[in-house]
């Protein structure tokens, strides 16, 4: 090596030297944690939120600079938006020389995430009037989190769902500040999310991962997996937030989900036994609830094989039945609401009436319940299901916007597929309205010996068919 490069290289690494015996004795001889309220401050008047740190500072420099926060605390809006037991922000530290403070990473311990929706609309985190000064432009090349808690709580609809045992690896995260665009237009995103646990009101998921990318307002969730009631479930989502409303595309399937972990919240007995898959491929656009709700459309479907269903013989039932009765098939029919609409039906119908019966059981040989959604509005296709001897189909509409039974009417029909019995609901959902029976062939005795007779006198007789689709007569 020659004497000048030698100098060279001896000069930079005195000055190397220098610089870390100079952060070794500003590490001990300055209080960081005196400056903690100067920090509080400047965060809170650049965010418009109130930032709080309720431990300790400290600071490392090695292998880079990397400050600790010790028991953080971000409110806004008379809410608690984050809280951490730990962040570590790691801090370019050439780029401290030009007087300029860079974020390269920022890993969270135990944090605790909530989103929530007011009544007005608006969301907790949103920069409120406090701000002084426009946020600047967020370049991180890593942010990541374990042990986390992500709650979402909509007061205009009073849905909410929160997720446990969460971490997050991202290895991008950018903010432009541009602020006629919305925050969606702003954000460009690569990350890998786990949740062990998901829950909301009515549903439970476990095992949840998904990895989530975009930039420029388009972003795409993808794989999306999850166990749900013994079932798995895979799928993605696809949003469009470059529009003056945001467009979203769902795809969704869950496989050999467990019957009677659906049904549990319905009835806390052991009411049903089987494996059923359910599919979803929708697309809506809104930006609450109410429009996604009026916009949603395309295909749900619920399909399943060799179910058994406890505490009523339903073949049994239909034969001993008469007009004067009080059984109704439209408790029948509910069967097949269950899975394709959720429980927002259920809840409202006494669906688990059908379970009273104490003796006897059902074997359903075949259950096809597909439906075209179109406005909010999802119509029958092919919705019937077949018992040992018997077959019941369905017609009609669920208006999810109004919240109305639209024009249904379920009906116990023959092998050609003419309709022996028909009854109708209508009205709400929490209120709806069950017609009384209406049997066609008007002849005494029990439908059993009704349909024989039907048989025997009327079997050159043209019929009105009823059903048509997929599932075979059992006779």
């Amino acid at each position: 090596m020659s004497r000048p490069l030698k100098t060279i290289t001896y000069a930079i690494g005195a000055l190397a030297g220098l610089l870390v015996l100079g952060a070794i004795a500003l590490f001990f001889l300055l209080d960081v944690n005196a400056y903690k309220p100067r920090l509080e401050g400047a965060v809170s008047d650049m965010t418009g939120m109130d930032v709080r740190i309720g431990g300790r500072l400290g600071i490392g420099y090695f292998p880079s600079l990397l400050v600790t926060l010790k028991d953080v605390h971000i409110r806004n809006r008379g809410t608690e938006v984050v809280t951490a037991k730990e962040a570590r922000i790691g801090i370019d530290f050439l780029a401290l020389f030009h007087k300029d403070v860079r974020i390269e990473k920022v890993v969270l311990e135990q944090p605790t995430i909530s989103i929530e929706k007011a009544r007005d609309g608006r969301f907790n985190f949103e920069k409120t009037e406090k701000a002084r000064t426009p946020l600047s432009n967020l370049d991180l090349t890593k942010i990541s989190f374990s042990d986390g808690t992500f709650r979402y709580a909509d007061k205009q609809t009073g849905w909410r769902f929160e997720a446990g045992d969460c971490s997050l690896d991202a290895s991008r995260l950018q903010l432009s500040n541009r602020e006629h665009l919305g925050i969606m237009n702003q954000l460009s995103l690569a990350a890998d999310v786990v949740c062990g646990k998901v829950r909301s009101q009515d549903h439970t998921a476990s095992d949840v991962k998904f990895s989530v990318a975009g930039q420029h307002g388009g972003f795409e969730l993808k794989p999306l997996t999850m166990r749900v009631y013994s079932g798995q479930g895979s799928g993605r989502i696809q949003a469009d937030f470059t529009g003056a409303v945001p467009h979203y595309r769902v795809r969704y399937s869950l496989s050999q989900f467990h019957i009677d972990e659906f049904l549990r919240s319905l009835s806390p007995q052991h009411v049903a036994e089987g494996s059923m898959d359910f599919s979803a491929n929708l697309s809506m656009q809104g930006n609450n609830m109410n429009q996604l709700r009026q916009t949603a459309a395309g295909q749900i479907a619920l399909h399943g094989k060799n179910l058994i269903l406890k505490g009523r013989d339903l073949d049994r039932e239909f034969a001993r039945f008469e007009s004067s009765q009080t059984f109704n098939l439209v408790d029948v029919g509910a069967f097949f609401f269950a899975g394709p609409v959720g429980l927002a039906v259920t809840k409202g119908y006494d669906f688990a009436s059908i379970f009273q019966g104490s003796e006897g059981r059902s074997e359903i040989r075949t259950l096809v319940s597909d439906w075209k959604v179109e406005r909010g509005v999802a119509q029958a296709q092919d919705v019937a299901m077949a018992t040992s001897e018997n077959r019941v189909a369905l017609h009609g509409g669920l208006d999810f916007v109004n919240k109305r039974f639209d024009d249904v009417t379920v009906a116990l029909i023959d092998a050609k597929g003419c309709a022996k019995v028909k009854q109708k609901i209508r009205g709400t959902f929490q209120h709806p309205l069950v017609e009384k029976p209406n049997v066609l062939r008007s002849l005494s005795g029990p439908v059993l010996k009704l349909l024989k007779q039907v048989k025997g006198l009327f079997s050159d007789e043209a019929c009105e068919v009823f059903y048509s689709g997929s599932v075979a007569s059992p006779k």
